[in-house]
């Protein structure tokens, strides 16, 4: 699924958007659809081949084919400004892990919720925006960013945490304050 945000030609800030285990492109979409038009934020969701990631499952394969000729497509149709990647619950997992092998490629990830990351290899260093509800009963808080964040911040990752009161879901405040952080980072990186 593709949103084209409204207003004129771009260049976008794309956004490829990941959907959790079971989940749809359109929630994939869902989760910054609210906030797309008003900061020109180009929005892509695949379905991923299964119930979840292929990453998740069994290693990459067709869901990372599938998603690389959904960027080659975007990338000839549409003029683009920066890439990130978002995702929620296993989908913020496949955003990161994806996002740290294709750190040349991706400047920004948004993982709302998630539960590792398994780069194959890492390039760059894209920012990280990580948010993890203190009430979490799928992906616990202190098995999951209460570790994972410390260890990309020993890495070297700039990346910002917040947690919220709340369990397995994306809050609309958290929402917001991601693309906020989104739209800062891409100001910092542009020269003035």
């Amino acid at each position: 699924m593709r949103h084209v945000p409204a207003g004129g030609p771009g260049p976008y800030r794309l956004v490829l958007l990941l959907h959790g285990a079971g989940g749809s492109a359109r929630q994939g979409l869902d989760l910054l659809l609210p906030l797309a038009d008003a900061y020109r934020l180009l929005l892509l969701a695949p379905q991923a081949s299964a119930s979840t990631w292929d990453l998740i499952a069994e290693g990459y394969g067709p869901d990372v084919a599938r998603i690389d000729a959904l960027l080659t497509g975007t990338f000839a149709a549409y003029p683009v400004d920066g890439v990130a990647l978002g995702g929620f619950s296993d989908g913020a997992s496949y955003a990161l892990s994806l996002g740290l092998t294709n750190g040349d490629l991706v400047d920004a990830v948004l993982a709302f919720s998630p539960g590792f990351a398994a780069p194959l290899v890492t390039r760059g260093r894209p920012r990280l925006f990580v948010s993890h509800g203190t009430d979490d009963r799928v992906l616990p808080v202190d098995m999951c960013s209460r570790r994972l964040v410390p260890r990309l911040h020993a890495l070297g990752y700039p990346a910002e945490y917040a947690e919220f009161t709340g369990g397995h879901e994306v809050p609309a405040e958290i929402r917001q304050r991601a693309v906020d952080w989104l739209v800062g980072a891409a100001h910092r990186r542009t020269p003035t």
